[in-house]
């Protein structure tokens, strides 16, 4: 059962401390150097799915927001772009032959900007995917959207190639906090874009949104939400802005003194959970929202919503295979990275025939049963722990020892509760999440001291 959060600003106090987002585990800080191609065939031939996840990174943006910590090649140069599908192709052809057993369910465009390309870009990039791979007649196929810089025809344009699912970045509609990130937008145009997607046979439409941005503040953040309600998306994200200059160049453009405080970022929040839920949305965890009627609910509600780097999803059954510069793959109990720059991409495009594969790991045995044990609890916040017990042969109380006794201040204040087999995440405690799944997380020790983590709220 999903319980609504309940604020509770004596815990908030107390464990809102930073943590990992669990798009996979082991996160990314455990990938190592010195995977290669051979890792990716040797993940192929001992999985048991032979259903595909395909993700595309398009790196390219025409201008810099300036909170971004994505990988992203800022340019107005629309060549730059005929050159990176030049090397997607050639890493298409060689990946896609090794996948000839699969079949794709699922087609995501991530960024950067993946509507940056122009339409005979997109055109062209679809075609080459569609020739090599073999596509579900159904297959989902989402792309995600800069309302600012698209194309009046692309939309339409879209849909006749497929495409069923948009995602919006909005992030916010004020104009002042616009300004400030280097993001001005008309909420109009946002509102006409949306109408269109609807016209057009969109399947789902969601919307990206972002609190804790500078000139931020409870009153201007939930007459922002108060808009985005009123265009009525299917799912919403409202991501926490995690301020870390030290890491993202672009974010040392924004002042310390604009950000709203600790206490005005939480106000936020709440507001937000608060005016999702009345307005009928489901909370799925963490920072998403979805209709009641939309398949993330239906699949949270039944036990069937999966978790990957691509954020929650129905799709579990699915290897993932990530194409472009940075993409991630996780095929079996394997997880492969691209090379993260785009000219150390190229290179490695040219020197290994096709393939850009550079970090990765091998998850172990403890790595997989870990990994559904967070999965299950970030996804549906309970653990039946006799299922698990069952499924890898364990003794779960014991080989679990560690975590339930890291679980007991927790339960002291009313976040978990244990009866019988069951682990449940209370109202109290669903907020925190991602501080219970470290409970659960054996690599974590060795990143505690690490500052890339945003706080759980």
């Amino acid at each position: 059962m999903i319980y609504l959060p309940k604020w509770d600003q004596s815990l908030i106090n107390k464990y809102n401390v930073s943590g990992p987002r669990y798009t996979s585990y082991p996160t990314a800080l455990s990938f190592n150097d010195g995977y290669q191609q051979q890792d990716l065939i040797s993940a192929i031939n001992s999985s048991n799915s032979r259903n595909l996840s395909l993700y595309i990174h398009i790196p390219f943006c025409s201008q810099l927001c300036y909170y971004c910590g994505c990988n992203k090649v800022i340019t107005r140069h629309q060549s730059k772009a005929d050159l990176y599908l030049d090397y997607l192709e050639k890493e298409i052809i060689a990946q896609a032959q090794l996948f000839d057993s699969y079949q794709v369910q699922q087609l995501h465009l991530g960024g950067g900007t993946p509507t940056f390309l122009t339409t005979s870009q997109m055109s062209r990039l679809i075609a080459l995917l569609e020739l090599h791979f073999k596509f579900a007649p159904d297959a989902e196929r989402g792309i995600e959207i800069d309302p600012r810089s698209l194309a009046t025809d692309m939309l339409s344009h879209l849909r006749s190639l497929g495409f069923n699912r948009v995602s919006f970045g909005i992030q916010d509609f004020n104009d002042d906090v616009q300004l400030a990130v280097n993001r001005p937008q008309c909420a109009d145009t946002v509102k006409s874009l949306l109408g269109e997607a609807r016209e057009l046979g969109f399947k789902s439409i969601n919307a990206d949104m972002i609190y804790g941005l500078p000139l931020q503040t409870p009153e201007s953040f939930k007459e922002t939400i108060e808009q985005l309600i009123a265009l009525s998306p299917d799912r919403v994200s409202v991501f926490n802005y995690a301020h870390l200059p030290d890491r993202f160049a672009a974010q040392r453009k924004i002042k310390d003194a604009d950000l709203p405080s600790a206490h005005d970022k939480l106000t936020m929040f709440k507001n937000t959970l608060e005016q999702m839920s009345n307005a009928g949305y489901q909370f799925i965890g963490m920072d998403h929202f979805a209709k009641t009627s939309n398949e993330l609910a239906i699949a949270q509600n039944s036990q069937q919503l999966h978790r990957n780097f691509q954020g929650y999803t129905t799709h579990g059954d699915c290897d993932l295979l990530g194409l472009g510069v940075s993409s991630i793959s996780q095929i079996g109990t394997a997880i492969l990275q691209n090379q993260k720059e785009l000219k150390h991409y190229y290179h490695a495009i040219d020197d290994q025939l096709g393939s850009a594969i550079s970090k990765g790991m091998k998850l172990d045995h403890d790595d997989v049963i870990r990994a559904a044990v967070i999965k299950q609890l970030i996804c549906h916040f309970e653990l039946n722990m006799q299922s698990i017990a069952n499924t890898y042969q364990l003794d779960f109380k014991n080989y679990f020892a560690g975590s339930l006794q890291a679980l007991e201040p927790l339960i002291a204040d009313g976040m978990v509760t244990i009866e019988a087999d069951l682990i449940t995440i209370t109202a109290r405690g669903n907020l925190f999440i991602r501080i219970i799944c470290m409970c659960f997380d054996a690599h974590l020790q060795k990143q505690i001291n690490a500052t890339r983590f945003s706080r759980v709220i």
